[in-house]
């Protein structure tokens, strides 16, 4: 009996042992099955990434087998494309030189814009295996998607034109789409010449020539501040801000602080609407100086400041601080885009197009599809929503503003027959000379059924109206074909 019993007990210990072995191999084949699935997701789910990180060796494999594809303007313009030279090298060839040099970027030494966005496509190729098979026999590489852009020609090339030898940027976009028309940037360089001029370029005593001033570039925003200020002012009195009024006499003193208009103007009787369509300094040093800081601090947060903006560009941060801490000087600077306060074009234009699109802020991008050698789209960019920034009410009351700039204000220039507009001129001074100026002007048009925002600087021009206004015009005319 008892070595029955032993024999009992020997059996059952193994066949515990046989299920803890069988139970362990199950897990481990499990684990292993979701650590599979788990790579398999995260290596599609972030391709993208994976294939531009610079420690992939897969990209020269690529270089190798994939001639990279060609990128486009919205009207089918080639942009950059992939030949071969004399000595049957491929060159990166850029037809419109330095236009597009911020926009469209480079491949060489590094990447930036449209180039380095969309570089996983453009090194990827949609031929089939037959294709494949028969580029490998005659030696040829597969080509590589291409990339149809926002970015219009005949607008780019105005821009380009106007500012000439001046720095600054100039950005258009469609106000319902958040699609990019235009993004220029001067200082510029020439994407096609990059590696022989890269040590110019980079060098210190270089003009920043490799920053987009567009989306980077930070700023003092002058009076185009003040739709913030009177956006603030008209959250805290909803239905009092037409009784608002002020005598102006030139200059404003506080505390022994003093602000006075450009070229010290005498702007007299004054309400809001006129006070904004006039820019009077005085006036908005006073209407800042009776808002509530906290309230204010929240408007700012409201509309990025302080903070990324909602877009995949690269792109500087605006900041603009006011809070229950803010001196009475801050306070004053503040309220007419001076001091502390800096932002960039592009948080510029998407603000005005967030009034133009009753205050729904879209994000802007500059892609519009993805296609094979045949035309085929592989991915297509929609329009994407970051919500509504301020309401419809405040829309339409920061619209009845920048309409009056232009009907009968500092942007009367811009008033003609053939198109509404509404817009915000801004002179940033940060010099004893007015001439030493920054000229801007951000504006949308036309006012009853916006199609597109145009928002510019050009640094150290001199006032905002006598600068930025004429190129709005140009860009105007051109997109709505006025003679």
């Amino acid at each position: 009996m008892k070595k029955q019993s032993k024999k009992l007990k020997n059996a059952s210990e193994r066949t515990k042992s046989r299920f803890l072995i069988d139970i362990s191999f199950v897990l481990f084949v499990a684990l292993f099955l979701v650590m599979i699935i788990y790579l398999c997701v995260i290596g599609n789910t972030n391709r993208i990434a994976l294939f531009d990180n610079s420690y992939n060796n897969r990209q020269e494999l690529q270089y190798k087998n994939v001639t990279r594809g060609t990128i486009y303007s919205a009207d089918g313009e080639v942009l950059a494309e992939t030949k071969i030279d004399e000595s049957g090298n491929e060159i990166r060839f850029y037809p419109y030189g330095s236009t597009f040099a911020h926009a469209v970027g480079y491949s060489t030494n590094g990447r930036m814009g449209i180039e380095d966005d969309a570089n996983y496509y453009l090194m990827h190729s949609g031929a089939d295996l037959m294709e494949r098979v028969n580029n490998g026999i005659d030696n040829k590489k597969d080509p590589g998607y291409d990339v149809i852009s926002t970015l219009d020609v005949d607008l780019q090339k105005i821009c380009d034109d106007y500012l000439g030898s001046y720095n600054g940027a100039v950005i258009v976009t469609e106000a319902k789409t958040g699609k990019i028309l235009v993004m220029l940037s001067h200082p510029d360089f020439n994407p096609g010449s990059i590696r022989e001029d890269w040590e110019s370029i980079t060098s210190t005593s270089s003009n920043s020539q490799l920053l987009n001033r567009a989306t980077q570039g930070l700023y003092p925003p002058g009076s185009t501040f003040k739709i913030i200020t009177a956006l603030e002012y008209y959250r805290e009195h909803p239905d009092s801000w037409r009784r608002y009024s002020y005598v102006c006499n030139g200059s404003i003193i506080h505390n022994d602080y003093r602000i006075s208009c450009i070229y010290q103007t005498v702007h007299s009787d004054v309400d809001l609407k006129s006070s904004f369509a006039r820019s009077c300094n005085s006036s908005f040093v006073n209407i800042g100086l009776s808002l509530d800081t906290e309230k204010w601090g929240s408007t700012l947060n409201d509309l990025y400041f302080n903070k990324k903006l909602p877009t995949d560009l690269l792109s500087g941060t605006s900041s603009a601080y006011i809070g229950t801490g803010s001196t009475d000087y801050d306070i004053m600077q503040t309220s007419i885009g001076q001091g502390k306060t800096v932002m960039t074009p592009l948080h510029l234009n998407m603000i005005t197009q967030a009034i133009a699109n009753g205050g729904v802020m879209m994000k802007p991008y500059m892609i519009e599809k993805i296609v094979d050698h045949k035309g085929n789209v592989i991915v297509n960019y929609d329009p994407v929503s970051a919500g509504n920034v301020i309401s419809k009410d405040e829309a339409d009351f920061l619209t009845e503003l920048m309409t009056a700039v232009v009907e009968g204000g500092t942007g009367k220039a811009l008033f003609n027959d053939n198109y509404t507009c509404a817009g915000k001129t801004g002179t940033a001074e940060f010099a004893q000379d007015i001439n030493e100026s920054h000229a801007w002007f951000t504006a949308f048009a036309p006012v009853e059924d916006p199609e597109i925002c145009v928002t510019i600087i050009i640094e150290k021009a001199g006032t905002g109206v006598e600068y930025a206004v004429p190129l709005a015009k140009k860009i105007f005319d051109s997109y709505f074909e006025v003679e």
